[in-house]
């Protein structure tokens, strides 16, 4: 729970130094958003992103769905998301920390969305929705900082409906990391600490019962920040955009 409140923390903070790439550029020079879309949102908002991939990217949202941004931070995600399912539809972000709760409560009542967005605290292992209750669960790069990485995939499925999506981007490594970057609690917040091997992501997927588990596109998330340099090039570190779904029965 430290790493993740070390990293939010981070996020909150507008200067001072980081491990990772963040921001409108970094979202549209290396993941592939729309600058467009981006500069209609709250500058705030764009200013803390800190995603490593691009979820929404992997396919529609349809007007009227219900769409669960996994650990929404400061909300950039879930913005685009309220756009795209329209006044008929809902998002709610879940997040652990009330200070990016606030600002994504901000956010979405600066980008006109707040009658289809709700907030609500918890943690990546305990969502605090009902039982096949969203059609979609976005989650942009906060997976690899659950310390129980199974149980938020289960807790993902739960929640999903039969059918419903996973638009999931998250950090992956070639192989697996040595024993003192596991150990380092900047790197952890740095997000590359608690990184799975990409196989592994794929396995726990499927054991946690999602279905059609694949990578859609690949990132260098990482590329040129001062977290690659602590590291061993040889671990190829990257993101992924992975999508996968929950069966109809």
């Amino acid at each position: 729970m430290t790493t993740q409140f070390n990293y939010r923390a981070r996020l909150l903070a507008l200067n001072g130094d980081f491990h990772f790439h963040r921001g409108l550029e970094y979202a549209v020079e290396l993941l592939g958003y729309d600058r467009n879309e981006l500069e209609a949102l709250p500058r705030a908002s764009t200013l803390r992103f800190a995603g490593v991939g691009n979820p929404l990217a992997m396919g529609p949202l349809a007007a009227g769905e219900i769409v669960l941004d996994h650990a929404c931070g400061a909300g950039m995600d879930l913005l685009l998301a309220a756009r795209r399912v329209g006044s008929t539809g809902r998002v709610i972000g879940v997040d652990m920390t009330q200070a990016m709760r606030e600002q994504a409560t901000q956010a979405a009542e600066l980008a006109g969305v707040s009658d289809r967005a709700r907030i609500l605290p918890g943690l990546l292992e305990e969502i605090p929705l009902e039982d096949a209750s969203v059609d979609v669960v976005i989650s942009n790069g906060v997976l690899n900082l659950s310390p129980d990485k199974r149980q938020a995939l289960r807790e993902i499925f739960r929640v999903l409906r039969p059918g419903g999506r996973l638009l999931l981007a998250d950090v992956v490594v070639r192989r697996e990391l040595t024993l003192p970057v596991r150990q380092s609690p900047e790197l952890w917040a740095a997000c590359i600490g608690g990184a799975l091997p990409e196989p592994e992501l794929l396995e726990l997927a499927s054991a946690a019962g999602l279905r059609d588990g694949r990578v859609e596109a690949r990132f260098q998330s990482f590329s040129g920040s001062s977290a690659e340099a602590k590291v061993s090039v040889d671990l190829d570190i990257g993101a992924v955009n992975f999508s996968a779904r929950k069966p109809q029965v």
